[in-house]
């Protein structure tokens, strides 16, 4: 892509992947206006997958007995799981604190390392760890004042999902290094792809939710989300690590809340002050890891 051969045509990418996923929030909290998160996660996975099926079949030689279990993973752990748990969240927390939760996917991506795939961090990346972990605590309650008895389990479920995220750049890491981006995220969804399929079957997808008046605008919402923040977003993604670094490709994280919040105020949701401090704590242990250096115990592995 020769945009992506000049700095102005890499911040404008920088900032039309943090614009697209920073919507994802919004888009999901329309997709749950008629459905419940269960089906939408599903039909979000089932757009995905035929939009990469073209990729699928011209890789699908590919499929190894040693790639078989991390595209699984990549499939289901960093895909499917993710966009349940996001879908149950949102029913009860704004699209906005989503976003900012979504945040901790860098943090859970160190922190997944260092437990499940043998990394060791110095002490900026621990330090980091630890100040991001403070953010969290802080996002994950209803009130900060009485920590200890305010926890709020939907928002809860966001971390969980930004830690299967953060198993998932792990796996990618580690254990596919011999599989081009495109080749394992369309391989991966030609695993989910038909489990969510057949998920909507069994539900009674389009019958039974057709009497809902919101129906054509959660479809659309909800492929427009496919589309963009699954497809489009992902290819766009991935040529900018190509042709940029790491570090500023991990950059989007921070901009990505700052989308989701101008959304989720444009939406009439209250953002509470709090909430703003415990994001730039989240924001700035993030940085700090990124400081660090998280390296893999034996290089070969």
């Amino acid at each position: 892509m020769k945009i992506l051969e000049t700095k102005a045509g890499q911040w404008l990418i920088f900032w039309t992947l943090s614009f697209i996923w920073g919507s994802s929030f919004i888009l999901m909290k329309k997709g749950l206006m008629a459905f419940p998160p269960d089906v939408m996660a599903s039909l979000r996975i089932s757009f995905t997958f035929l939009f990469f099926l073209p990729f699928a079949v011209r890789n699908i030689h590919k499929i190894s007995r040693e790639n078989f279990k991390s595209l699984l993973v990549v499939g289901y752990i960093g895909n499917f799981f993710p966009a349940i748990l996001f879908g149950i969240a949102e029913t009860r927390i704004s699209s906005a604190l989503a976003g900012m939760l979504n945040a901790t996917t860098p943090f859970f991506t160190w922190l997944a390392g260092m437990l499940l795939y043998r990394s060791r961090a110095n002490i900026k990346a621990i330090a980091g760890l630890i100040v991001g972990f403070i953010g969290t605590l802080g996002l994950v309650t209803n009130n900060p004042l009485r920590f200890f008895d305010s926890w709020n389990f939907y928002a809860i479920l966001v971390l969980v999902a930004t830690l299967f995220y953060g198993i998932n750049t792990n796996e990618l890491k580690y254990k596919l290094k011999d599989l081009d981006a495109l080749a394992i995220v369309s391989l991966a969804f030609l695993f989910a792809g038909p489990t969510a399929i057949f998920w909507l079957i069994i539900r009674g997808f389009p019958v039974k939710f057709l009497q809902s008046p919101a129906f054509y605008k959660s479809f659309f919402a909800i492929m427009t989300l496919a589309f963009f923040s699954s497809f489009v977003a992902l290819i766009l993604f991935n040529y900018f690590v190509k042709y940029t670094n790491t570090l500023f490709a991990s950059s989007i994280t921070y901009a990505i809340p700052i989308f989701a919040i101008m959304w989720g105020l444009l939406d009439g949701e209250r953002i509470l002050w709090w909430q703003y401090l415990f994001m730039l704590l989240v924001i700035a242990g993030v940085y700090i890891i990124n400081l660090g250096k998280i390296y893999k115990v034996n290089a070969n592995e």
